[in-house]
């Protein structure tokens, strides 16, 4: 057994998990435990069971190998099948500092060294990059901002550049105590504890009947050229009891209001929408691209009743929607969260859009998304198409 127990040990030094391991010695899986249960309670170090993204101690003794043969980069790469750049990495990271030789297990261990946490983080190791980030997170600037503006003043000075997200590290990671929480306020969401995300393609799907994607939008949709390409979604009110629907054109940034007063289900959504979009002419119902919310499961009988196919974004990526998502944010200054959006009335929100649509853009050329749309169709006019009222009915 003591035989077998050096061999485990061995293929664990050599890369290989537990499982395998054990598997290669041909022991069951609950002995190769119980030896690391062992060597836990006697606190004997074990080899590190690292991840299939890392080099293995196997692969670095192929590496060493190759290298001894005169074998180029590539091939070695080739021959362990990974990529050229992870190998021609791993031997200048690696190699002996003084002779310049490549040794397997040197390697492997200043590898390990290197992984070790906890480290410092780029925040902390430079002090005067610290207060630069917290003079303006003070001033209730967002970290996209701090650390564009960083580059822009130390062109020259690396040590001050630093992205977004290490700011974000630096708070919710790296932060302690009271700092932390002081630096977290002067945060939009003020939030002390980083909201997780999940993944993407972790969400389940809503509905599955002949839904089109964003990937199958027109190109035309993409550019902005052609007028009557939507974005859609919904702001939410109080305690999720209430929503207002809302529509911007991609090319003009054109807003339109959905009333909602008896709720935002499938159907109810489906109707305001039908009401809304039958009041633009047939020319300007090109797209509408909304996010994968249950709200437009009746995104068929949608396109049956109005002519306009809709297609999903992809889940959690709101930047498929840009003109949609920074015209909501938008709209909470008429409607701000934690109210009851039923209590507007159609008119109202008449009224909003109509502030919204008369307000200059700078992305139009500081022309207003009502001017803007205005000269689209006059140009499709002159171009040979028909009179084109925007408010004229199908």
């Amino acid at each position: 057994m003591r035989r077998l127990r050096d061999e485990y040990w061995a293929a664990r030094r050599r890369g290989f998990d537990n499982t395998r391991a054990s598997i290669l010695v041909g022991v069951h899986r609950r002995q190769g435990t119980k030896w690391l249960q062992e060597a836990n309670r006697h606190g004997i170090p074990r080899p590190r069971s690292t991840s299939s993204r890392y080099l293995s101690v196997l692969e670095r003794e192929h590496i060493a190998d190759g290298l001894r043969e005169g074998l180029t980069i590539r091939a070695i790469a080739s021959a362990i099948s990974r990529a050229p750049s992870t190998v021609s990495r791993e031997v200048r990271r690696n190699a002996d500092p003084a002779g310049g030789r490549y040794g397997p297990f040197q390697a492997d261990r200043r590898a390990e060294q290197r992984a070790r946490r906890p480290k410092l983080s780029k925040v902390e190791m430079h002090p005067p990059l610290m207060r630069a980030i917290r003079s303006r997170l003070k001033l209730r600037w967002s970290p996209t901002q701090i650390s564009e503006t960083l580059r822009r003043e130390f062109s020259d000075d690396m040590r001050m550049h630093v992205s977004a997200e290490t700011i974000y590290q630096a708070i919710y990671v790296q932060g302690r105590g009271e700092l932390r929480r002081e630096l977290a306020r002067c945060l939009r969401t003020g939030r002390a504890v980083r909201k997780p995300q999940r993944r993407g393609d972790a969400r389940r799907p809503r509905f599955f009947d002949d839904a089109l994607l964003i990937s199958q939008r027109p190109a035309e949709a993409e550019d902005r050229a052609v007028p009557g390409h939507w974005e859609g979604d919904l702001i939410i009110g109080k305690n999720n009891g209430s929503a207002i629907g809302t529509l911007v054109e991609r090319s003009t940034r054109y807003v339109m209001l959905v009333h909602l007063p008896d709720g935002y289900k499938a159907e109810q959504a489906r109707d305001g929408l039908i009401a809304t979009i039958k009041t633009l002419p047939r020319h300007l119902r090109r797209s509408l691209t909304w996010d994968q919310g249950a709200e437009m499961a009746q995104h068929a009988q949608l396109k049956v009743q109005t002519g306009l196919p809709v297609y999903f974004a992809d889940p959690h990526s709101p930047w498929q929607r840009p003109s949609n998502e920074n015209t909501n944010g938008l709209l909470r200054q008429y409607f701000p969260k934690g109210t009851d959006l039923a209590r507007w009335s159609a008119e109202d929100l008449d009224a909003v859009a109509e502030a919204l649509n008369t307000r200059p853009r700078k992305t139009l050329g500081w022309k207003t998304p009502a001017e803007a749309l205005d000269e689209q169709l006059r140009s499709i006019e002159q171009a040979g198409g028909s009179n084109t009222g925007l408010f004229d009915r199908a």
